[in-house]
């Protein structure tokens, strides 16, 4: 397991952590609860990084909501700082973009 998806998972279990506005409409777009999303990042896998991210390093990981559907979510924490992680996005992943599994991007 990544050492920054530990620090994430860290963070969040301690409270330190902010969910976007952004985040709050994707949500709301896909009928998601911020609570399913907290509580997922327990047993999250992980399904991209991106370290060098211009904005701070941030990850991608599949959680699976209360009714076991599959949903990513980014995390990420400003450049520059080790706190507050922030759930940048979540949404229900397109099967059309991505395997079975949801863990790999489909070829464009």
């Amino acid at each position: 397991m990544s050492t920054f998806f530990n620090h994430i998972r860290q963070l969040v279990e301690q409270d330190k952590y902010e969910i976007t506005a952004h985040a709050f409409v994707e949500l709301n777009d896909d009928n998601l609860l911020a609570e399913d999303v907290i509580v997922g990042l327990a047993a999250a896998v992980v399904v991209e990084e991106y370290p060098d991210y211009h904005k701070g390093a941030a990850i991608l990981v599949l959680i699976r909501d209360r009714d076991n559907g599959p949903v990513h979510a980014l995390w990420g924490v400003p450049r520059g700082q080790s706190a507050p992680a922030f759930l940048v996005t979540a949404y229900r992943p397109d099967r059309e973009k991505w395997s079975a599994d949801f863990l790999k991007r489909r070829p464009q």
